[in-house]
């Protein structure tokens, strides 16, 4: 699977979904060319999530688009998912693999060159990088202010997996995430929460690609 082509990467989040369903959440996101979707829904239960995972293989299989679930290693084998996506306090990335086995994607949250470089050493494919700017959503880690495109550079420099940076990023400000070096970047409620969640996704690649 080629990480480095993940420019735009979607996670969900029911509760900032503007009342829609998530699924049509994410068929307008895969419309509008979305790269890769991360389940999260973390405040449903279990079961809920299965069958919203399930749901979501069907949609992501049918456009050609990875599918990673966070934090829950068996949901994603559940699922048939193609890898999880893990904070600095969830499993270590090499427990993952060894459940998910080699050809699943392993992803891992950073916000220092630090953690960026132990987190590949465990074998992470890719980074979640943040929060970039100052976010309160629950679905990235809690920084008010956020470490900035420099903050990213520092990370992207510091590892050879592709980063994709994540906390506060909409169409506007994507393009200096990208210049700081990340490969693509990731959203909750720029997509989720928007009037039009298949134009703001165009949007957001037209915006990571521009030069």
């Amino acid at each position: 699977m080629n990480h480095s082509s993940w420019r735009t990467y979607l996670v969900t989040g029911a509760d900032r979904s503007a009342g829609r369903e998530t699924p049509e959440i994410v068929a307008d996101a895969l419309a509008g060319g979305i790269d890769v979707v991360q389940l999260r829904e973390k405040g449903t239960d279990a079961r809920s999530r299965y069958r919203l995972g399930l749901r979501l293989r069907e949609l992501t299989a049918e456009a050609g688009v990875p599918l990673v679930v966070n934090d829950r290693v068996d949901l994603a084998a559940a699922v048939d998912a193609d890898g999880v996506h893990l904070g600095q306090s969830d499993l270590p990335a090499e427990v993952a693999r060894e459940q998910l086995g080699s050809d699943a994607v392993v992803g891992v949250s950073a916000s220092t060159p630090a953690e960026a470089r132990e987190a590949v050493d465990a074998g992470a494919d890719y980074l979640g990088v943040g929060a970039v700017y100052g976010t309160d959503s629950k679905d990235v880690p809690d920084e008010r202010d956020g470490i900035g495109p420099e903050g990213v550079r520092a990370v992207a420099e510091a590892v050879d997996v592709p980063a994709i940076g994540i906390g506060g990023i909409d169409a506007d400000n994507a393009r200096a995430v990208v210049d700081a070096g990340a490969t693509g970047v990731a959203v909750v409620s720029a997509i989720t929460a928007a009037e039009d969640p298949r134009a703001t996704t165009e949007a957001l690649r037209e915006a990571v690609d521009s030069e």
